[in-house]
């Protein structure tokens, strides 16, 4: 698949993706949160099959970053991880054309994680309105900070090129993460007890994390069993990740 090694080759700006180890047809995409939008610093975590009649039929996507089913981080998002895109075949609009590719789908996603998100939203009244959008935002904004930063540092199901990266941009960039989540708590006291503890988790986790970049990789390869001084047959994760991810309905939960 052409369109495939093309987006390994040259990845749109925001986008980190990887082929499955298994499966060609897979790829494992991370998006990360655009400093203009409640999705800042976040790791949206998705995942891309394309089925047998690919380029002839969309690709299936699902969102794995939901706070485990909790969590609705856009109108065209369900927290069971289904993604709304008419490119997709689900949601209104211009559907799919064999011309399109997985990095079009990819930007169609980056498109609706936007600064005002609720604006996706069939028949939203800003008028009607007035303070949702930033009530909503501010909501998004803190739920990115457990479940699309927290979380994913936590995430054992994650091929390894990603997990690293992760941990990596985590932290050079701790102390923007610690800015936003006393920025929500100064804004919204109703989101006190969120925030409160996204700073609490976000400082134990940098102080697991925070290490030179040598000790760093170092301190990677010991705990996956990659780098210069492991052999390794595979991916460490590979079968955890394929008893969640890749089983035959995931697309469909």
């Amino acid at each position: 698949m052409i369109d495939i090694a093309s987006l390994m080759d040259n990845p749109p700006c925001g986008v980190t993706a990887h082929i499955d180890d298994e499966d060609f047809t897979i790829v494992h995409a991370l998006i990360s949160g655009a400093t203009n939008t409640p999705y800042n610093g976040g790791f949206f975590y998705f995942i891309l099959k394309c089925t047998s009649d690919y380029p002839l039929s969309p690709p299936k996507v699902k969102l794995m970053t939901t706070g485990a089913g909790t969590v609705r981080f856009n109108p065209n998002f369900y927290s069971c991880g289904k993604v709304c895109l008419s490119i997709l075949g689900t949601w209104f609009g211009p559907g799919w054309l064999p011309s399109h590719t997985i990095e079009g789908v990819l930007i169609s996603i980056q498109s609706v994680m936007c600064e005002n998100p609720i604006y996706n939203e069939p028949g939203f009244d800003e008028e009607a309105e007035p303070l949702a959008v930033e009530q909503y935002n501010l909501y998004v904004q803190t739920k990115t900070l457990h479940s699309a930063v927290a979380a994913m540092l936590e995430e054992t199901n994650l091929p390894q090129p990603l997990k690293h990266f992760i941990q990596r941009t985590f932290i050079q960039n701790f102390h923007m993460y610690e800015e936003l989540a006393i920025r929500n708590m100064e804004s919204v006291p109703k989101l006190l007890k969120l925030s409160t503890s996204a700073i609490a988790r976000l400082a134990s986790l940098y102080a697991k994390t925070s290490v030179s970049e040598e000790n760093f990789k170092l301190r990677l390869d010991e705990e996956t069993g990659f780098g210069e001084n492991h052999a390794s047959d595979g991916d460490p994760f590979r079968n955890t990740l394929n008893k969640r991810s890749m089983s035959p309905d995931i697309f469909e939960q």
